[in-house]
């Protein structure tokens, strides 16, 4: 009987363990194109997603939203630090999901932030970075 139970329990945890594991995959973003790895032209297409949140356009902060910034060959930004506005942050205010961006033949990483209407990062947790090859 306690073998019974034990394997009963188990396969209880194992289930429980699973829920969390995809409790984790249910928030943050992504790139739907490119995906880590690519190999793609000087100029290319990039669709980004989020989950958990909605996409909404910059201005005063609404709970549970934010838009998008992509960080060319830079790191993710702190949680509760503005996004920097230059030449290798790029904005989508305008609460845009999709661009194309230009850049020189090589390996670079693509850091993928989502920020509030103020532009202030939600962190790591809300942060994705790949890495591509330009051809």
């Amino acid at each position: 009987m306690k073998y019974i139970q034990m394997i009963i329990l188990a396969g209880s945890l194992a289930l429980a363990g699973s829920a969390c594991a995809h409790e984790d995959h249910d928030k943050g973003v992504s790139f739907e194109t490119p995906k880590d790895g690519a190999t793609v032209s000087q100029s290319f297409k990039v669709e980004m997603e989020v989950e958990g949140m909605k996409v909404h356009k910059a201005g005063n902060p609404v709970e549970g939203t934010g838009h998008f910034h992509i960080i060319i060959d830079g790191d993710c930004v702190t949680q509760g630090v503005a996004v920097a506005k230059d030449a290798t942050h790029i904005h989508f205010g305008k609460g845009q999901d999709e661009t194309y961006i230009a850049l020189k033949p090589g390996t670079h990483t693509l850091s993928l932030q989502f920020a509030d209407g103020h532009h202030i990062s939600y962190g790591k947790d809300w942060c994705k970075t790949i890495r591509i090859t330009v051809k």
